[in-house]
């Protein structure tokens, strides 16, 4: 049997509710040159029922369910392990292609690339809204050289943070280091930048993915994720020069009090938080007492006040409103996704 050129590698988790949705944007573009691989990190909901009703009706689709949960970066790898297609594309759970994804993906994979980045739109969490046209600022195509690691850089950070967008040749990830990026929720960042790729990059600037706003699993530490961990795995990318590093994520974007403020509305900067990031720092003391005084402040009303001032001074700043208004919704149990 002839190897597929592309892997479609899914990491699932507890996504009962739209998983289903993911792979339906999906099954209709495949060919025999695209396989499916789903990884499922030992979900306890209805995942496996959902992907064994999958899978017995597309032989093109595989769903291999792990023993016990080992995090989404180690299930990726796990994913690109077990595909059989030339290139891999890392893919969420929840988030859809659009019409033609595939085959625009394909035809540029047969010129041979390293690495392919896709760019998507974002919309809220029922795909009823949408808050964002292009993850990438510049949406016109392009080609870079292996010896132009960070002109890619530059490029398409912060856009990688969101691996949807990564269509990378299965050898070179398995021939990179993985382990070292375990924890961080960004290995794809890691694989790609820690040497320069043996291959040329290519940029498709028309969005063909759709993101699914608000809904990741770590929506709740998006403060560490944001303000600890994505700044961590980018100062380590040493092949890439402390400037530009410095002008894609800050060493530490938390030290200002309005962003504090922020993710204490969202619900995601907390006492625990202060104590794990701000407290250890070399602020100064009177700084630090405005930080903590804040990790306290009733979330409730703060959120209110925060969606109150961004309607009111910083309308265009929509997805700010939006994680705003959905996190109270979450907070009087009127989640935009909860069924019944």
């Amino acid at each position: 049997m002839k190897s597929p050129l592309l892997s479609i590698c899914i990491a699932t988790y507890n996504r009962a509710g739209f998983i289903g949705e993911t792979l339906d944007s999906i099954l209709s573009q495949l060919t025999e040159e695209v396989e499916i691989v789903v990884v499922d990190g030992a979900s306890t909901d209805a995942t496996p029922a959902i992907m064994e009703r999958y899978t017995a009706g597309c032989p093109g689709l595989r769903y291999i369910r792990l023993p016990e949960k080992g995090g989404v970066d180690q299930d990726y790898c796990k994913a690109v392990e077990c595909a059989r297609g030339e290139y891999c594309w890392l893919f969420p759970d929840d988030d859809l292609f659009k019409p033609g994804a595939v085959r625009r993906v394909l035809d540029e994979l047969r010129n041979g690339p390293c690495l392919v980045i896709v760019n998507a739109d974002v919309m809220d969490r029922d795909f009823s809204t949408l808050l964002h046209p292009s993850m990438l600022e510049n949406r016109e195509d392009a080609s870079y050289r292996p010896d132009d690691l960070e002109g890619l850089f530059l490029r398409i950070v912060p856009t990688i943070s969101f691996i949807g967008c990564v269509v990378i040749r299965r050898d070179t990830w398995l021939t990179r280091e993985h382990a070292l990026y375990f924890g961080t929720e960004f290995i794809h960042v890691g694989v790609i930048f820690q040497d320069p790729l043996p291959g040329s990059a290519r940029i498709i600037g028309q969005p063909y993915i759709t993101i699914r706003y608000g809904n990741a699993h770590w929506t709740s530490r998006s403060f560490e994720i944001w303000m600890m961990k994505w700044p961590r795995i980018i100062g380590s990318l040493d092949r890439i020069s402390v400037e530009a590093r410095r002008k894609r994520a800050k060493p530490e974007p938390w030290r200002r009090l309005k962003t504090l403020r922020l993710y204490r509305a969202l619900g995601s900067y907390s006492r625990e938080m202060y104590d794990k990031i701000v407290a250890p720092s070399n602020a100064s003391g009177p700084w630090k007492v405005a930080a903590l005084a804040i990790s306290l402040l009733p979330q409730r009303a703060l959120n209110s006040y925060m969606l109150w001032y961004f309607k009111t001074f910083r309308k265009h700043k929509i997805m700010p409103i939006y994680e705003l208004a959905t996190s109270r919704e979450q907070m009087t149990g009127k989640h935009p996704t909860s069924r019944g």
